[in-house]
């Protein structure tokens, strides 16, 4: 069925206003449209009147300056209240929205923050604090999809035959392996010196590693059989990110020739979608990361397509560019370890502008709102608060039509007195993410 088709009126052409309208338009609300500067072509379609003049019978939005600006500066951002939802960049009395919501949306979804200056984390990562999303309160709310969906309705105020699009809410689980083993996996000399420092702690540790380095015990981090049962079970949809950088202080995998981290490896590519765990330092060096990139391909003797930085360490745009020419065609990176919500102000996946070449990629993003070591790292939270949070991310989800995606570790599942609890939370994620 061919969708209904709208057009776009802009004095000036503007790849950014291609590229985001091509989200709100026809990723969202399912419309075919096109976009001129030359009104003799409107025809007789709806029009959408993205400019300074007046069009009869159009919907107009008054536009900001910065969907025909290039390169990046600063912003002032003013927040205001529009139909129970935040809104900035104000347009004209005579506009049909109150707010441009192209560039808003493309603010947000670009990451155009991002690019300027900001006070950077511990690791060097834009902290949610620095969002305006964050300062302005609208962190946990897709805003992107419902400014769209309120559009939607003034929209049909004019063109009332226009039908938009039913998006369908899913969920994707997103397993991240930094630590497959607690014992397993070491070359002899580090295996040794933890056992040492093992017996010198009180506790059962030394016991645990003994056993599990003889073969009379599980290792505690290998609960993959737990993982694999409940997605099962809930039948959900899933995928893995795999480690195989050199070890660091921030990197504890195992090494890539390792035997036993390799069958586990191949085990689990058997029955999942799998793709590389960029290292700690990867995602600021390109021949790191390409190095990691072959290593997960020889493993696996086929190509690699996916990816998610470690530590969520993501850097606009280097990361981007560097996975997208190194052959990566989909990133699950984008969201916050230090918050959960919506990073990008949308609920869906959408493909990656680079602001400083003012194009778009093939490189597909798709946003992450929740990780387990955000609720219990960051955010100190307890397991009963967690599933509040929780429950209330998916639910924004449903509402926007949009794919509700969570990360958790295989050490956050671990079976024993200190983390029993979030498994408890991890199986209620599974249950009520369901469509």
């Amino acid at each position: 069925m061919n969708m209904p088709i709208i057009k776009v009126y802009s004095a000036v052409y503007s790849p950014r206003l291609e590229y985001i309208a091509g989200i709100i338009l026809e990723d969202i609300l399912g419309l075919a449209f096109e976009i001129t500067s030359d009104k003799r072509k409107l025809g007789k379609y709806p029009v959408i009147n993205y400019s300074s003049e007046n069009i009869k019978n159009s919907f107009k939005v008054t536009p900001d300056s910065l969907l025909f600006e290039k390169g990046v500066s600063p912003k002032e951002i003013i927040v205001s209240q529009w139909k129970g939802l935040p809104v900035f960049f104000r347009t004209s009395a005579d506009s049909d929205l109150p707010f441009d919501i192209f560039a808003a949306s493309f603010f947000l979804v670009s990451r155009y923050e991002e690019y300027l200056e900001f006070e950077a984390d511990e690791f060097g990562r834009f902290p949610a604090s620095a969002s305006v999303a964050f300062k302005n309160g609208f962190l946990g709310i897709p805003v992107v999809d419902l400014w769209t969906k309120e559009m939607a309705k003034a929209i049909l105020k004019i063109f009332q035959t226009l039908a938009f699009k039913r998006n369908e809410y899913k969920a994707l689980l997103t397993i991240d392996i930094d630590r497959p083993f607690a014992y397993l996996g070491n070359n002899l000399i580090r295996s040794i010196g933890g056992l040492i420092r093992d017996l010198k702690k009180s506790g059962d540790h030394g016991s645990s590693r003994f056993k599990t380095l003889s073969g009379r015990g599980k290792d505690p981090f290998r609960v993959f059989d737990y993982i694999a049962g409940n997605i099962n079970k809930n039948n959900s949809d899933v995928r893995f990110f795999i480690s195989v950088g050199d070890h660091s202080k921030f990197d504890k995998n195992p090494s890539w020739k390792n035997d036993e981290y390799r069958e586990l490896i191949h085990n689990i590519d058997g029955m999942y979608r799998t793709g590389l765990h960029p290292s700690y330092y990867a995602s600021v060096n390109t021949s790191v990361m390409n190095a990691e990139l072959d290593r997960l391909k020889t493993i696996l003797k086929k190509d690699v397509s996916i990816s998610r930085f470690h530590y969520v360490r993501l850097f606009m745009p280097k990361s981007y560019i560097d996975i997208y020419e190194a052959g990566i065609r989909e990133d699950y990176s984008m969201g916050y370890p230090d918050e959960p919500g919506f990073r990008a102000g949308i609920a869906r996946p959408y493909y990656f502008y680079d602001v400083t070449r003012d194009s778009q990629t093939n490189l597909k993003i798709i946003p992450f709102q929740l990780m387990d070591g955000t609720l219990f790292q960051y955010k100190k939270l307890n397991p009963a608060t967690s599933k509040d949070v929780i429950l209330k991310l998916i639910n924004e989800t449903r509402k926007a039509g949009g794919l509700f995606v969570s990360i958790w570790h295989n050490t956050s599942l671990i079976n024993n007195e200190e983390w029993k609890d979030w498994r408890e939370v991890f199986e209620f994620m599974l249950k009520k993410q369901a469509p």
